[in-house]
C-alpha cells in the first residue's frame, strides 16, 4: 500500500517557479535534500504520493500533486559533477528551484499534476489534517485559527498523511 505525504514549498521556491514561467506545467522531478531548506523525502518509495503545498497570506494550496516513480540518478539528470562549483542535475535545469542545488539534493522523479497556485485547502478541512511518525504518533496543524493557519512553521518538512488526509487531499485535487 503506498503512503502520502506534504512537502512546504516555500514563498521562494513558488516565486521562481513563477518568473520561470512552468505555472502549468507538469514536474517531472523534485529534489529531497539534507537540509531543512530541501528536507530529506526520507520513507518516500516508489508509488507514493506528495502533496506539494505552500502558504499565501495564511491560506494553505496545494500546488502539485506528485506520485514518485523513482529516487534514481538518469541520463535525464545529466552528468554528475565532476568538480566543486558544477550544477548537480543539469538535465532538468528547468526545475531547479525545487531544489536541484540545494545541500546534498537528489533527484526523485514524479509524475505530477501541473504546478498551480489556486488550488485552496478549505478552512474547515485543515483543523481536520493529520499526520502520523514512524511511531504511530499522530498531530494536527498547530496555529490554525478560524480557518487560516497564522504560522506554517507544523507544515516546513516532510510528512507522513494519516490515511483519512491522504483521502481528503486527494479528493480536493481531483476535484480541481
Amino acid at each position: 500500500m503506498s503512503d502520502a505525504f506534504t512537502v512546504l514549498w516555500t514563498h521562494d521556491t513558488c516565486d521562481e517557479l513563477r518568473k520561470a514561467g512552468l505555472e502549468g506545467r507538469r514536474p517531472p522531478v523534485a529534489f529531497s535534500g539534507v537540509h531543512s531548506s530541501l528536507p530529506a523525502w526520507s520513507g518516500a518509495r516508489a508509488g507514493d504520493e506528495v502533496y506539494a503545498v505552500h502558504v499565501r497570506q495564511r491560506e494553505v494550496f496545494v500546488v502539485s500533486r506528485m506520485r514518485i516513480v523513482d529516487r534514481e540518478r538518469r541520463d535525464c539528470c545529466g552528468p554528475a559533477p565532476q568538480a566543486w562549483g558544477e550544477r548537480s542535475h543539469p538535465g532538468h535545469h528547468d526545475w531547479w528551484a525545487l531544489g536541484a542545488g540545494g545541500c546534498g539534493a537528489e533527484v526523485v522523479h514524479v509524475e505530477a499534476t501541473p504546478v498551480r497556485f489556486d488550488l485552496p485547502v478549505p478552512g474547515d478541512l485543515l483543523p481536520r489534517l493529520t499526520w502520523r511518525n514512524q511511531r504511530g504518533r499522530t498531530r494536527g496543524l498547530k496555529y490554525v485559527v478560524d480557518g487560516r493557519l497564522e504560522r506554517a512553521v507544523s507544515l516546513q518538512g516532510f510528512y507522513r498523511l494519516t490515511p483519512e488526509s491522504a483521502v481528503d487531499l486527494a479528493e480536493l485535487a481531483e476535484g480541481a
